[in-house]
């Protein structure tokens, strides 16, 4: 015999409370009543094992408690904490979120928000290249919800901006190079960049005093490897990459070539992931507050959700250089 579906009618019951009270105070609206009654329609609800139909209530209250996170690559070290950030403040507010990691596909990209349409989520964070805002309001139900588009160019939809001080982040690098009297500098960045990439790129080629070379790559640890045979045909002394996946791949490749850090090229990454302070020697970079910047999303998008009409969110986060042993002076 199948075993009848305990539902919040019977929850109501067993606490001798009217179903209202109870689809409140489990829907997380509990500090409006005694703190008696919300353990009654707790201890009611655990006793009988009830679980929230999701579906049905978001038939009701044309909410699914659920937040799409789009990222270009789980495996970077840079989202994983990202989404950490993001899912502790999304689970301490009853909130789930459907992670799709879309690889920088645009295919992916639109196949993820077509799914997360299909699903009817409260909120979107968008932290992919892979993912144009052109094909997102297409979506008909995307165009009603809050999108948080981290690290880009913003546009008519979006309300909130939460991104670093990245032409800060560049800045701090070419300064320490001219302190360091590095003339010439090989600059590892995407040839279509996003726009806080950009930014630091701006801001380090604004300050750098000396002569920058240009070399295109992707965000990974096997392109910034690839260039580094680039590299040795220049005068340049040092390397600036647009992340630390790719300056770890500057230190394999110039391992392989016989080349030693900072002996033979000066090497500055970004992002301060990790790893960072594990290789040797290890990387100066500039750290960015990764998990801070998850929560700050989520933070923000969830105000958006209980409060549409709450007024524009501007946050920039500091960033810092952490100098450490992968640079010397010329």
């Amino acid at each position: 015999m199948t075993k009848k579906k305990i539902t919040i009618k019977d929850v109501a019951k067993q606490s001798g409370v009217s179903i209202t009270t109870v689809s409140q105070i489990l829907n997380g609206k509990y500090r409006q009543f005694h703190p008696d009654t919300v353990k009654k329609v707790f201890k009611a609800r655990d006793d009988l094992g009830y679980a929230p139909d999701y579906f049905a209530r978001r038939m009701v209250m044309k909410k699914s408690q659920t937040i799409g996170i789009i990222v270009p690559d789980i495996t970077n070290p840079f989202f994983a904490t990202l989404v950490k950030g993001i899912e502790e403040v999304l689970f301490k507010s009853d909130f789930m979120s459907i992670l799709c990691n879309v690889d920088t596909d645009d295919e992916k990209g639109i196949k993820a928000l077509e799914a997360l349409n299909h699903r009817g989520v409260d909120g979107l964070i968008v932290a992919s290249s892979g993912v144009s805002m052109g094909e997102l309001v297409k979506q008909e139900a995307l165009k009603n919800i809050p999108v948080i588009e981290l690290d880009r160019q913003s546009t008519s939809q979006i309300k909130d901006s939460i991104k670093t001080d990245d032409y800060l982040g560049g800045k701090l690098v070419a300064n320490l190079l001219n302190n360091l009297e590095h003339h010439i500098v090989a600059v590892l960045f995407p040839e279509s960049s996003s726009q806080n990439i950009l930014k630091r790129l701006e801001g380090f080629s604004a300050n750098f005093l000396g002569d920058v070379i240009y070399f295109a790559t992707d965000l990974t640890k096997s392109s910034g490897k690839k260039r580094v045979s680039d590299i040795l045909l220049t005068e340049a002394t040092a390397i600036f990459a647009a992340n630390d996946e790719i300056a770890f791949g500057v230190y394999a490749g110039l391992s392989d070539c016989g080349k030693k850090i900072p002996e033979d090229y000066s090497v500055v990454g970004y992002d301060d992931i990790e790893m960072s302070s594990y290789i040797y020697p290890p990387l100066t970079t500039v750290s960015q507050p990764i998990f801070e910047l998850g929560q700050k999303t989520a933070n923000t998008l969830i105000q958006r959700i209980e409060h549409p009409e709450m007024d524009e969110t501007e946050i920039v986060l500091p960033v810092q250089l952490i100098q450490r042993l992968s640079v010397a002076h010329t």
